[in-house]
């Protein structure tokens, strides 16, 4: 007995009655037909063009373009984020890090119960996709418009909290420091603080 398997015939596979169509070849199109094709080609031939001579001269970016990020301050200084984690949560990519800490009021770095201790964002791995600020509750983390991130070492690219955080203004103290005298932190989170008291900087 042989051990050799038979192919099946075409008829028992049923080949015979697949259903088919035959591709009838036209020619080429009428020349009235090409020109339309090309006319998309012809007016780009004279438009102008965009190239600019990067990094010499750098082109504008759009108003809502996604780059780096920042943490923003309260007008007096103090820092917006809470150390929620939500942004962390809702990244796809897994790129953000935050440890939340407990404020004191020897060391006050936000208005509320908690602060942001600890925050990196890993841009080898950030898509720039936003999400993290439609989560952010009080609009602590914002984008910029800063696309120039590449660097020559990996760990360069992890930004630390001191890397993020935006700077001081006219009006703003460094904390930490205590909240406006008389204000609470939903204060705060409606706009009502608009620059430091000097009570805060004296009781550093």
């Amino acid at each position: 007995m042989s051990d050799q398997i038979e192919p099946m015939k075409s008829h028992e596979l049923g080949l015979n009655n697949v259903e088919y169509t035959p591709v009838v070849n036209e020619g080429p199109s009428s020349f009235f037909s090409q020109l339309k094709g090309f006319g998309l080609t012809f007016r780009t031939m004279f438009k102008k063009t965009l190239t600019v001579e990067y990094p010499e001269v750098k082109a504008p970016t759009a108003p809502r373009f996604h780059g780096r990020h920042q943490l923003n301050r309260h007008p007096d200084g103090l820092e917006k984020c809470i150390g929620c984690e939500l942004c962390a949560w809702a990244c796809p990519a897994d790129a953000i890090y935050v440890e939340g800490a407990s404020n004191t009021e020897e060391k006050r770095m936000s208005p509320g119960e908690r602060y942001g201790a600890v925050y990196q964002i890993n841009y080898l791995r950030c898509i720039f996709c936003g999400l993290c600020i439609e989560a952010c509750p009080t609009r602590a983390l914002t984008m910029t418009n800063e696309y120039e991130l590449a660097d020559d070492s990996r760990s360069k690219l992890i930004f630390e909290k001191e890397d993020l955080l935006a700077p001081l203004r006219a009006g703003m103290l460094m904390p930490p420091h205590p909240m406006y005298p008389d204000m609470t932190d939903t204060n705060y989170y409606r706009g009502e603080v608009k620059e430091a008291h000097p009570s805060q900087g004296q009781q550093q």
